[in-house]
């Protein structure tokens, strides 16, 4: 958001950690958006708990981008992933397998809201303990979406448009030792790749840990660095509506 705005010739104020701002000695979230909106012409929130975005909005005197909140949704992030799969593969007919934590995972959860819209053909593959949200299967469903699961990734390399992949995240684990039984769940590697359609390409909303091989980047079917970029332009569309009226 940062690069976004700046490349669009703009400033940027940047809040920091809390532990840097007056929300370490107790201030509301809503008495800060309160502030910090009189100080800009648009406000992006990034916070660790669930319906904070929601929340800045409600009070906030410009408008509220939402950065990622907790671990429920990523919408900004959703709208690049959408462009990457519209300019790197296709959105009609799409079938896509989402791997890895998708109970805390912010990005799938956005993102499979998103590709209902899309008539997309959903394959979840997590660890039991990883799995999506009931209530999150229940809206895709209703909306017809048709949605398989499993834990077991090779059962579907050989027929998915795109694979995204995401990290297995340790600081959601409240018990080091829960993390450790599903961190190294699934590693893709070229050796895995062997039998997948030449059309497929990878993505993932970074950072990786050890899910995809370093290997893999020089692949043809590598496209999370080209994904992150494309955060930038979407990021840049984002902000111009909002500030620009266009």
């Amino acid at each position: 958001f940062e690069t976004a705005m700046k490349r669009l010739g703009g400033s940027v104020i940047s809040l920091g950690p809390a532990e840097g701002s007056s929300i370490s000695k107790g201030e509301s979230l809503a008495d800060t958006v309160r502030v910090i909106g009189g100080y800009a012409d648009a406000l992006v929130i990034r916070h660790p708990k669930e319906g904070s975005a929601r929340l800045a909005s409600q009070f906030s005197p410009v408008p509220v981008l939402n950065g990622g909140d907790g671990a429920g949704h990523h919408p900004t992030q959703t709208l690049l992933d959408l462009y990457t799969i519209r300019k790197e593969s296709h959105l009609e007919n799409l079938h896509i397998a989402l791997v890895g934590d998708l109970k805390y995972g912010r990005t799938v959860h956005s993102l499979a809201y998103a590709l209902s819209l899309y008539g997309a053909d959903i394959t979840l593959i997590s660890p039991l303990t990883l799995r999506m949200p009931d209530s999150i299967k229940a809206d895709l469903s209703s909306k017809g979406t048709i949605v398989r699961e499993t834990s077991d990734l090779g059962e579907v390399i050989d027929n998915v448009d795109v694979l995204y992949m995401t990290r297995i995240q340790r600081e959601r684990f409240p018990d080091p030792v829960e993390y450790q039984k599903v961190a190294s769940s699934y590693r893709i590697t070229p050796e895995f790749l062997a039998r997948a359609p030449k059309d497929l390409i990878i993505m993932h909303p970074l950072p990786r840990v050890d899910e995809i091989s370093p290997t893999v980047d020089d692949t043809i079917h590598a496209r999370y660095f080209q994904q992150s970029f494309y955060g930038v332009p979407v990021r840049m569309a984002l902000l111009k509506m909002l500030i620009g009226g266009g």
